[in-house]
């Protein structure tokens, strides 16, 4: 059996993580599990205390339990909020057939502003997502550009954004401050995601297999730019996440372009 270990999050993977703030992983959830949440959805999931332990607010054998279980979305948790992160709380979102509603573009809990730490959103999808279905919108590389919860709601559509369509068993790990927003469904099915929202109880460093750590696409993949990034303004996105990237790494010295070297220089040598 294949352990959490040998599927942990490769640095290249963190580094796409960090630059788009998120991570989408197609088909994982075996087909039984996915049939089995549609009849779990329904019957409804009991709600458990913010910032209870996965091995609490999951008992041994529930579907939750289960699904966190499953090796490719384990070794992802783990590489990002490390063992035994605490359940901030879960919800299934609906979205009904032909509803004539969106959700406003937004980013959650927008008070956070920690600059060294996030926490993670999983959003589980145990059916085919069609363009039809409408499907989570999201808004890549807009994680660290901190706005009010729903400022960014008067936006219909920015340049880059992305409309999920996915295939049955999709799990999607969100950055918590990424702009997103549930789409309208247009079809004659009834749309389902479950979300659970996950606390670090552990400091994230170094959490993932960094065997790669020197691979010169963590680069490339940090350097991502997005097309509705503003030619200045966009600088400023690139800077923040050298400064993740450091806290991840405890690498202080890491660097793209120069952006954050030049602007903490402060020589402490006494001229002559």
């Amino acid at each position: 059996m294949t352990t959490t270990r040998e599927r942990l999050l490769t640095s290249v993977q963190m580094a796409h993580f960090v630059a788009h703030g998120s991570l989408r992983m197609d088909a994982v959830v075996p087909a039984e599990m996915n049939t089995e949440a549609m009849e779990v959805f329904e019957a409804g999931i009991p709600q458990v205390p913010y910032g209870t332990p996965v091995s609490e607010a999951c008992p041994e054998g529930s579907f939750m339990r289960r699904l966190v279980e499953v090796p490719e979305v384990a070794g992802a948790l783990r590489s990002l909020v490390g063992p035994e992160p605490n359940i901030d709380h879960h919800f299934v979102h609906v979205r009904e057939p032909r509803e004539g509603s969106a959700q406003p573009l937004h980013g959650d809990a927008i008070i956070d502003v920690r600059a060294d730490a996030f926490d993670v959103q999983l959003m589980y999808y145990p059916q085919q997502v069609t363009l039809e279905m409408g499907g989570t919108l999201s808004v890549p590389g807009s994680h660290l550009r901190r706005t009010n919860e729903s400022d960014t709601g008067r936006y219909q559509n920015l340049r880059g954004q992305s409309r999920l369509v996915c295939p049955a068993g999709t799990v999607v790990f969100l950055h918590h401050g990424l702009w997103h927003g549930g789409r309208r469904n247009d079809s004659d099915t009834r749309r389902s995601m479950f979300k659970i929202r996950f606390n670090p109880t552990v400091r994230q460093r170094r959490l993932w297999d960094t065997s790669d750590l020197s691979d010169p696409r963590v680069a490339e993949e940090l350097n991502t730019v997005f097309p509705w990034y503003e030619h200045a303004t966009g600088r400023l996105e690139l800077f923040n996440r050298v400064l993740l990237w450091r806290a991840l790494t405890g690498d202080e010295g890491f660097d793209l372009d120069h952006w954050v070297t030049r602007v903490s220089n402060r020589p402490q040598e006494v001229p002559a």
